[in-house]
């Protein structure tokens, strides 16, 4: 496992004029890459701005919880501001966020596939190997930072479970072919790129840009029996039918009806 990413390797292949972003940085650790990007945006970061960090101390997960960041993971933080896209379609920027690590895995011959609305699921068993966090930054306007989480070397002892019991795993426990993170963080910042131009570049129309089309295919979640975790403690039981174009999930509830889910906590339930 490497020990540390070069910089300027990276900066020389991904940053302008030789590459799609603006600036690129790499720390050994911090608190959270998306905290301090936040307060770069703030300042007036460039759009497309990168944040790397081979560790963090608090790193964000979703409705306030901590994303266990150890070392032997990739933390990858980019600031986007997405002009001429329209603010009820930037959450779509977490989900192509998401298609960006399925692409990676599976070029690292690993089996991936996306649980709604921010897991990546490695392998066979689809245990999670990647969170996602995407922030609208409070007071900026029209800025984004996508937070990605990666589990790169073989996790260590006593790492617990993601909410709902999901198991975590690492590429490297799912037996990936490529290891290096500096490889590695290159060929997510290039999938990421180029997903997130197209759909920008189409206004952020997920169903003109294709990235719709993609999510749908690698969903885990579309067509399984789930419990969705609402604010106020409402849960929500059904099966997930489709993605729809603004990026939310329907589920038919036992009641037959059909129910658009933008936010929660969604797990997968075993058949009866």
């Amino acid at each position: 496992m490497d020990t540390a990413l070069d910089a300027e390797a990276l900066r020389a292949r991904l940053v302008a004029p030789n590459g799609p972003y603006a600036a690129l940085d790499v720390v050994a650790t911090t608190q959270s890459t998306n905290a301090d990007l936040a307060a770069a945006a703030a300042e007036g970061a460039a759009d497309r701005t990168v944040l790397i960090a081979l560790e963090q101390t608090a790193g964000q997960g979703r409705r306030g919880r901590t994303w266990s960041s150890p070392p032997g993971g990739l933390y990858v933080s980019v600031l986007f501001r997405p002009t001429g896209v329209p603010a009820q379609r930037l959450p779509w920027l977490n989900l192509i966020a998401g298609l960006a690590l399925v692409r990676v895995a599976q070029s690292v011959g690993v089996e991936a596939t996306l649980k709604w609305p921010n897991d990546l699921l490695l392998g066979p068993k689809a245990e999670k190997g990647a969170g996602i966090l995407s922030e609208i930054t409070a007071g900026v306007a029209q800025a984004v930072v996508v937070g990605i989480g990666l589990n790169v070397a073989k996790l260590p002892a006593g790492v617990e479970p993601a909410p709902g019991g999901l198991a975590p795993t690492s590429l490297e426990d799912a037996g990936a072919a490529e290891l290096d993170r500096g490889e590695l963080a290159f060929r997510l910042l290039v999938e990421l790129a180029q997903l997130e131009g197209v759909w920008r570049k189409n206004g952020g129309d997920a169903a003109e840009s294709g990235v719709l089309e993609e999510y749908q295919e690698h969903s885990a979640t579309v067509g399984e029996r789930v419990r969705v975790e609402l604010s106020g403690g409402v849960q929500l039981l059904g099966t997930a039918q489709r993605i729809e174009a603004d990026g939310t999930l329907v589920v038919r509830g036992t009641d037959g009806v059909d129910h658009g889910v933008s936010a929660g906590d969604v797990v997968h339930l075993r058949p009866a």
